[in-house]
């Protein structure tokens, strides 16, 4: 590990300096020779670290993501050349190639980090063997190997015998209860952050060996960290252990708002949606509208949570756009526009009907085939008459004292029921 840490001595004197920087501020508040001023510098340090860290922890995301989306045609290669490894790999770089991704990106956070941790590491190695190293000067020194966190020396392992953790003024249990405490709790938050990322934050519609790799890790890690974390000092077992929650805490944050595809955690987070969008009829958020407008574009290729989405703001009457955002749905508009142009036309031909009825004919008027169309005042002059309680003979009478209106219709339609009989023709005599 000396060897290791040897390597990154370059960034050494940067670590020990922004150490010092920290330590000022809180040696001022809770004493320079104090656990939390130092413990609290080393916590700062790693809060620093993690706070420059997050464009490649978002970049770190997007290739998590695209290795999800590309697992079903690395396991079609995978069955089409699995005699042939050497083309196999090939196909697979032809397809990392095409598609913009790179298996090591998901590790970059890692990678970027660990010079730090082993500058780190150096530095308080250091301060274990009472030698100076980058800006720790000899009060510095002897101010840090006084610090103690929990009654454990800042320097000391759990590995280290009696007589040198006696040196730095502490007992062997305190050193080991407190450093063991510390690898459980670092072990613990390892576990609950690659379970939560397993069991909640991966597409659970594709089975491919991408998932079995992340569950063997899930065990992994924090075997790893509790064999490797009896060789650490007190203040890496404090870095090691920040970094963990801190990334605990960015796993939450990013399940709970950007969850993967398929995920159960995207289930979770589109319930929540769709019912703040059927509420209030907008999307809230930039990185709302961002995965709106992702499952817009996917069209007949979103999964069984995406369309129950779109279903559900469909039936809200809401339309989800290319943009990400939601607006009226137009089918809608158009239909309740047509409903109130039908209503109102229905209610305006009632009216006219009932404007344009006609008037009520007699029963003289109604057996003799309807008004006369002389014209002229006689249609009005034959409803007066008509309509005369004076007139008091029978229909057929009446038909019969005016030849020239109902007799002339029944004479033309062939019969002659009622009225004088034509003349036979002289030549028939």
């Amino acid at each position: 590990m000396d060897t290791i840490a040897s390597l990154f001595s370059f960034i050494t004197t940067p670590v020990s300096w922004v150490i010092v920087q920290f330590h000022k501020v809180y040696g001022a508040i809770f004493g320079a020779d104090t656990g939390w001023a130092w413990g609290l510098s080393i916590v700062s340090l790693v809060i620093l670290i993690r706070i420059c860290l997050v464009p490649l922890f978002v970049k770190q995301i997007k290739a998590t993501r695209a290795m999800q989306t590309l697992q079903p045609e690395m396991k079609k290669i995978q069955e089409r050349y699995k005699n042939d490894r050497q083309r196999q790999s090939e196909e697979m770089m032809k397809l990392y190639k095409e598609s913009g991704t790179n298996p090591l990106s998901s590790c970059l956070p890692i990678l970027a980090q660990s010079p730090f941790f082993f500058a780190l590491y150096h530095v308080l190695n250091g301060i274990a063997t009472g030698k100076t190293i980058g800006v720790i000067n000899e009060p510095l020194l002897a101010s840090a190997r006084k610090a103690h966190i929990f009654g454990a020396p800042l320097a000391a392992k759990f590995t280290d015998s009696a007589d040198k953790v006696a040196s730095l003024g502490a007992t062997l249990t305190d050193v080991r209860v407190v450093t063991a405490i510390m690898i459980v709790l670092m072990s613990a938050s390892q576990f609950y952050t690659q379970r939560q990322l397993m069991t909640k934050n991966v597409d659970t519609t594709v089975k491919t060996p991408f998932m079995q790799q992340q569950k063997m890790l899930m065990y992994v890690f924090p075997v790893m960290f509790a064999v490797f974390g009896i060789n650490f000092p007190v203040g890496v077992l404090v870095y090691w252990l920040t970094t963990n929650v801190w990334t605990m805490g960015q796993q939450m944050y990013v399940i709970h708002n950007n969850p993967t595809p398929g995920s159960k955690a995207q289930a979770a987070y589109l319930e929540r949606l769709t019912k703040h969008v059927t509420q209030h009829g907008k999307v809230r958020r930039r990185s709302e509208k961002a995965i709106v407008k992702a499952i817009v574009a996917k069209g007949r290729d979103r999964n069984e949570f995406e369309r129950k989405f779109i279903n559900a703001v469909s039936k809200a009457g809401l339309a989800a756009q290319a943009d990400g955002t939601v607006l009226k749905s137009t089918a809608q508009a158009e239909a309740q526009t047509a409903d109130a142009a039908e209503t109102s036309s229905a209610a305006g031909a009632g009216t006219a009907a009932r404007r344009q009825q006609p008037k009520r004919q007699s029963k003289s008027q109604r057996q003799s085939g309807g008004p006369k169309q002389a014209g002229g005042s006689g249609s009005s002059t034959s409803l007066e008459k008509s309509d005369d309680p004076q007139d008091d003979k029978p229909a057929a009478a009446q038909q019969a004292e005016k030849p020239g209106s109902g007799t002339r219709s029944k004479a033309q339609s062939g019969q002659r029921k009622g009225g004088p009989q034509r003349p036979k023709s002289p030549s028939k005599k």
